[in-house]
């Protein structure tokens, strides 16, 4: 089987940094936040030894590849050109496009856009919801809703400022809430928060304290800060 590269790629106006590995059928994987590349690493083997050519990005503003300061080059109009463009980049006709948390509505509406590139499309943990009149925010505030995390994060500077405290102890939180082993009151307003932030690392489950992938976000995060992620 064949080894796991890391390749940086011009794509769709981007320096974007790719994990390649395998031959055969593509399949591009998105992942989500906070997450890299390596989210998908033991997918990337498994696929690669089912006779699949598996590419994972570090998606647009995440670790390796560019982020750009305008928030408006943000759309899900952009996410989708970028891997319209890492499948051209690739040199493949089509893929199948699965997509993790924040990557699924990537997928989704990359199977919806682009239907001739994308002949296949999972969507993991988001499932997918027709276009709107009504925006995600004001839909919250319709609820009742206004403490959900991505209400929290639209103030410039207010959730770095609280993160950044602590980077490792906020990475491990947001997995930790995340995970199977994680409080039934899983917090999606507000995964980093509702558990001790305690230097402990006997208190961490597997998933988090011997996951390779754990400690790449963190040390992307401690070099760049988490205003580098969208």
């Amino acid at each position: 089987m064949a080894d796991l590269k890391l390749q940086m790629m011009d794509v769709n106006g981007l320096r974007m940094r790719v994990a390649i590995q395998g031959a055969g059928p593509l399949v591009l994987l998105c992942h989500g936040f906070p997450e890299l590349w390596c989210s998908w690493r033991a997918q990337l083997s498994a696929l690669a030894a089912a006779g699949y050519r598996a590419a994972a990005p570090d998606m647009r503003g995440y670790g390796g590849t560019d982020a750009p300061a305008d928030v408006a080059a943000y759309t899900q109009l952009h996410l989708v050109g970028d891997m319209v463009g890492l499948v051209r980049a690739l040199g493949e006709a089509q893929a199948v496009i699965v997509g993790h948390d924040w990557g699924a509505p990537v997928a989704w509406n990359a199977a919806l856009l682009r239907p001739d590139l994308f002949r296949a499309v999972v969507g993991m943990s988001v499932v997918f919801a027709s276009p709107s009149r009504t925006d995600l925010l004001s839909a919250l505030r319709q609820q009742g809703i206004n403490d959900f995390y991505m209400q929290y994060f639209q103030a410039p500077g207010v959730a770095e400022a609280e993160l950044e405290r602590d980077v490792e102890a906020s990475i491990r939180l947001i997995h930790f809430n995340g995970s199977g082993d994680g409080p039934d009151r899983v917090a999606s307003r507000a995964p980093w928060r509702g558990l001790p932030r305690s230097p402990d690392r006997a208190g961490r489950p597997a998933c988090v304290a011997e996951c390779a992938g754990h400690r790449r976000v963190r040390r992307a995060v401690l070099k760049d800060g988490f205003s580098r992620w969208p």
